[in-house]
């Protein structure tokens, strides 16, 4: 398999990687956790040897809860500050993750203000070619467009993956593949504080999706009344990935060895990741996709 550009999600595969591995059966030789920085790089190296992409671009979460949209849902994301932004044992972990990637030379994109999943949906018109979003956030499923936009959904920790095409999302969810946006506006995702129309739940927003088409028709019909109308036109503008974040166009490439072998070194060393950084870095130096014609 082989496709142009990896989109990753580097926030929620860094999660993933932390809660798919054991804290205590990866330290560094100071004794610090790096489950997630393994996890992570192991994952990342096994995605290039199976998918052979062109490009790859890190997005991150450079504000977790941004002010747009607490503005608009004052809940959003409220669990998350009464337990933290991350647990404690992956905090410190998030660094090396990014002085690993910069040491290495892959691309690593996030914007002030916005989540990993505003920089994805913002670099995708800036971008050609097959693209392959990795993430473990359904809310990009609204991003998949066939042929040239899919996601790789990590199922269970980093080892299971999911295509997530539009045959896939009309075979999960029962609608059009281009409609998960709408939906999951409808529906509403209580684990993030979204919550959606009230006395709409995941089979019911199904069927109006279905019979309106858009979250246009939907209001223009009558069906839900006022205020599950005035909430609509408030959630559509922050419920999903918007496209709005300054992000710059990116490379377009991955490196085929280390930009800067000394801090890879001693990175390497310092935290006893030497197994992980070697099998990412053989990784990217194999054979990319070929070019496609036209």
């Amino acid at each position: 398999m082989a496709t142009d550009w990896f989109l990753l999600d580097g926030s929620s595969l860094m999660f993933r990687a932390f809660f798919g591995l054991p804290v205590t059966a990866f330290k560094a030789p100071n004794g610090q956790p790096v489950n997630a920085v393994r996890g992570f790089l192991d994952m990342l190296a096994r995605l290039v040897t199976d998918r052979k992409p062109r490009a790859i671009v890190v997005a991150t979460d450079e504000d977790w809860r941004p002010a747009f949209r607490v503005n608009v849902i004052p809940s959003y994301k409220t669990a998350r500050l009464e337990r933290g932004a991350m647990p404690p044992e992956l905090e410190p972990q998030e660094p090396i993750i990014r002085a690993v990637l910069a040491a290495i030379g892959v691309e690593v994109i996030g914007a002030e203000g916005f989540e990993a999943e505003d920089v994805i949906a913002s670099l995708l018109p800036k971008i050609s070619g097959k693209v392959e979003i990795v993430t473990g956030d359904r809310d990009l499923f609204s991003l998949v467009r066939d042929p040239d936009v899919c996601v790789l959904y990590t199922q269970q920790g980093i080892g299971r993956l999911l295509m997530v095409d539009e045959a896939e999302v009309e075979r999960r969810y029962g609608i059009p593949g281009r409609s998960y946006g709408d939906f999951a506006v409808l529906r509403g995702d209580p684990s993030d504080g979204l919550p959606g129309v009230p006395g709409v739940g995941e089979k019911t927003a199904a069927q109006l999706v279905r019979r309106f088409k858009d979250l246009d028709g939907i209001v223009a019909s009558g069906r839900l009344g006022e205020a599950a109308n005035a909430y609509i036109q408030q959630a559509r503008r922050v419920g999903v990935p918007v496209a709005i974040a300054p992000v710059p166009t990116p490379r377009g490439t991955r490196p085929k060895e280390p930009v800067d072998p000394g801090a890879l070194s001693r990175l390497s060393e310092t935290y006893g990741i030497g197994a992980s950084t070697e099998r990412l870095v053989r990784a990217l130096a194999g054979p990319p996709a070929a070019v496609r014609a036209g």
